[in-house]
Protein backbone atom coordinates (compact mmCIF):
# COMPACT_ATOMS: atom_id res chain seq x y z
CA UNK A 1 0.00 0.00 0.00
CA UNK A 2 1.26 3.48 -0.83
CA UNK A 3 2.39 5.89 1.86
CA UNK A 4 -0.42 8.46 2.50
CA UNK A 5 2.14 11.26 2.88
CA UNK A 6 3.73 10.38 -0.47
CA UNK A 7 0.30 10.43 -2.12
CA UNK A 8 -0.44 13.86 -0.63
CA UNK A 9 2.91 15.21 -1.79
CA UNK A 10 2.38 13.79 -5.26
CA UNK A 11 -1.06 15.40 -5.36
CA UNK A 12 0.39 18.73 -4.22
CA UNK A 13 3.10 18.58 -6.88
CA UNK A 14 0.51 17.79 -9.56
CA UNK A 15 -1.70 20.67 -8.36
CA UNK A 16 1.24 23.08 -8.49
CA UNK A 17 2.08 21.97 -12.00
CA UNK A 18 -1.50 22.47 -13.20
CA UNK A 19 -1.99 25.82 -11.47
CA UNK A 20 1.51 27.10 -12.15
CA UNK A 21 1.64 26.22 -15.85
CA UNK A 22 -0.39 29.23 -17.04
CA UNK A 23 1.68 31.54 -14.84
CA UNK A 24 4.96 30.21 -16.21
CA UNK A 25 3.73 30.71 -19.76
CA UNK A 26 2.35 34.22 -19.24
CA UNK A 27 5.28 36.11 -20.78
CA UNK A 28 5.39 36.65 -24.51
CA UNK A 29 8.10 34.59 -26.18
CA UNK A 30 10.62 35.83 -28.70
CA UNK A 31 9.26 33.24 -31.11
CA UNK A 32 5.84 34.90 -30.94
CA UNK A 33 7.40 38.33 -31.45
CA UNK A 34 9.49 37.34 -34.46
CA UNK A 35 6.58 35.48 -36.06
CA UNK A 36 4.23 38.44 -35.63
CA UNK A 37 6.77 41.03 -36.79
CA UNK A 38 8.28 39.04 -39.66
CA UNK A 39 6.04 40.77 -42.22
CA UNK A 40 7.45 44.14 -41.09
CA UNK A 41 11.12 43.46 -41.89
CA UNK A 42 11.23 44.68 -45.48
CA UNK A 43 9.14 47.73 -44.56
CA UNK A 44 11.49 48.84 -41.77
CA UNK A 45 14.44 48.41 -44.12
CA UNK A 46 13.13 50.20 -47.19
CA UNK A 47 9.84 51.92 -46.40
CA UNK A 48 7.21 51.88 -49.10
CA UNK A 49 3.78 50.34 -48.71
CA UNK A 50 3.01 49.13 -45.21
CA UNK A 51 1.97 45.45 -45.37
CA UNK A 52 -1.39 44.79 -43.69
CA UNK A 53 0.12 41.62 -42.14
CA UNK A 54 2.70 43.82 -40.40
CA UNK A 55 0.03 45.93 -38.68
CA UNK A 56 -1.98 42.82 -37.86
CA UNK A 57 1.09 41.37 -36.13
CA UNK A 58 1.77 44.55 -34.18
CA UNK A 59 -1.85 44.73 -33.04
CA UNK A 60 -1.81 41.06 -32.02
CA UNK A 61 1.37 41.54 -29.97
CA UNK A 62 -0.02 44.62 -28.27
CA UNK A 63 -3.19 42.73 -27.39
CA UNK A 64 -1.14 39.81 -26.04
CA UNK A 65 0.98 42.08 -23.81
CA UNK A 66 -1.40 42.15 -20.86
CA UNK A 67 1.15 42.58 -18.07
CA UNK A 68 4.30 44.58 -17.45
CA UNK A 69 6.29 41.35 -17.76
CA UNK A 70 4.71 40.69 -21.17
CA UNK A 71 5.51 44.21 -22.36
CA UNK A 72 9.09 43.98 -21.13
CA UNK A 73 9.55 40.57 -22.75
CA UNK A 74 8.22 41.87 -26.08
CA UNK A 75 10.47 44.94 -25.81
CA UNK A 76 13.56 42.82 -25.17
CA UNK A 77 12.76 40.56 -28.11
CA UNK A 78 12.14 43.48 -30.45
CA UNK A 79 15.33 45.18 -29.29
CA UNK A 80 17.32 42.01 -29.88
CA UNK A 81 15.73 41.42 -33.28
CA UNK A 82 16.32 44.93 -34.63
CA UNK A 83 19.93 44.79 -33.45
CA UNK A 84 20.48 41.51 -35.32
CA UNK A 85 18.95 42.57 -38.66
CA UNK A 86 21.24 44.68 -40.83
CA UNK A 87 19.80 47.62 -42.72
CA UNK A 88 17.00 48.58 -40.32
CA UNK A 89 15.93 52.21 -40.68
CA UNK A 90 15.29 53.09 -37.04
CA UNK A 91 13.24 56.15 -37.96
CA UNK A 92 10.82 53.95 -39.88
CA UNK A 93 10.88 51.30 -37.14
CA UNK A 94 10.11 53.86 -34.41
CA UNK A 95 7.13 55.19 -36.37
CA UNK A 96 5.71 51.77 -37.18
CA UNK A 97 3.37 51.34 -34.17
CA UNK A 98 1.80 54.77 -34.79
CA UNK A 99 1.27 54.00 -38.47
CA UNK A 100 -0.62 50.89 -37.40
CA UNK A 101 -2.70 52.80 -34.85
CA UNK A 102 -1.03 51.14 -31.88
CA UNK A 103 0.54 52.81 -28.87
CA UNK A 104 3.47 51.08 -27.17
CA UNK A 105 5.25 52.39 -24.07
CA UNK A 106 8.75 52.30 -25.58
CA UNK A 107 10.61 53.37 -28.70
CA UNK A 108 11.76 50.67 -31.12
CA UNK A 109 15.50 51.19 -30.94
CA UNK A 110 18.60 49.20 -30.00
CA UNK A 111 19.19 51.68 -27.15
CA UNK A 112 15.76 51.26 -25.52
CA UNK A 113 15.77 50.37 -21.82
CA UNK A 114 13.12 47.67 -21.61
CA UNK A 115 13.19 47.54 -17.81
CA UNK A 116 11.46 50.90 -17.42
Amino acid sequence: MANPLALRLAGLVLLCMVVGAPIAQAAITCGQVTTRLGPCINYVKTGGALPPACCAGIKALRAAAKTTADTQAACKCIKSAVSAIPGINYGIAAGLPGKCGVSIPYKISPSTDCST
